[in-house]
């Protein structure tokens, strides 16, 4: 009796599209089109000899994830583990996409590190449409080579919510029509005080509200209303949300 082949081990074939993808940012954004460096927000790395080298840096730690996901491939073949060239393609999408997740949400919002455009006028949708193109589309094309057969079906209908989701985000992004400032309606049972509150915490003053009613206009940055979400928000326009389109609609309806 012949003994069963070990499983590919996917796990390293998604650490080397991780690297890929980091690579393929690194050599477009950095040095091709050059929209930013890997440190273009951070203070103190104002020249752009630092700025190189920590771009070069950043490759080289690339170089290391690709050289591992490498070796762990060839020592999974070396081993008898089968090697299809459809999870193999799985598993590169899936890290491909995976970096350019980690990257949107670590380096762009959480730590600020960059913007994928830092010089334009709304860099979250920039941010954002780079997420859902190279990010999100990845990891459905991904997670559906690796499902295949009769039990991934519903891998088309999860990527097509997912690219739905997605640019409804995208097109949230966009003001209103005519509108200067940014509606926004928070949860039942917030005291005015309290939102106000939360508003002047983020930085911003509120201009006028509906008492009773929860609707509240402020004055704010483009980009920006997403922020308003963790204060307690339940819609705001033109935040880059779902939610926030609906608003956006609305507005855009009536102009």
């Amino acid at each position: 009796m012949d003994r069963a082949q070990p499983p590919f081990p996917l796990r390293w074939a998604l650490l080397l599209g991780f690297a890929l993808g980091g690579f393929f940012d690194g050599v477009l954004l950095h040095q091709i089109l050059q929209w930013h460096h890997l440190l273009s927000l951070v203070p103190g790395v104002d020249g752009l000899a630092g700025q190189v080298l920590w771009d070069g840096l950043f490759h080289a730690l690339m170089y290391v994830l690709g050289a591992l996901g490498l070796w762990g491939l060839w020592r999974a073949e070396r081993r008898g583990g089968t090697l299809p060239g459809r999870r193999l393609a799985a598993g590169l999408l899936l890290g491909f996409g995976l970096w350019h997740v980690v990257d949107s949400v670590v380096s762009h919002w959480v730590l600020g590190l960059h913007r994928i455009r830092v010089d334009a006028a709304n860099p979250l949708a920039w941010d954002v449409a780079w997420l859902l193109v190279f990010g999100i589309v990845p990891i459905g094309l991904g997670w559906m080579l690796d499902r295949g057969g009769p039990s991934g079906r519903a891998g088309p209908r999860v990527a097509l919510l997912a690219l739905l989701a997605g640019g409804m985000g995208g097109w949230a992004l966009r003001p209103p029509a005519d509108q200067a400032y940014t509606l926004v309606v928070f949860r039942p049972g917030l005291e005015q005080s309290g939102i106000e509150s939360a508003v002047a915490g983020l930085g911003w003053q509120v201009l006028w509200s509906e008492p009773g009613t929860q609707a509240t206009l402020i004055d704010l940055p483009d980009g920006q209303g997403w922020r308003l979400y963790g204060a307690g928000a339940l819609i705001v326009s033109g935040a880059g949300l779902p939610a926030g389109c609906l608003g956006w609609s609305r507005d855009a309806g009536e102009a």
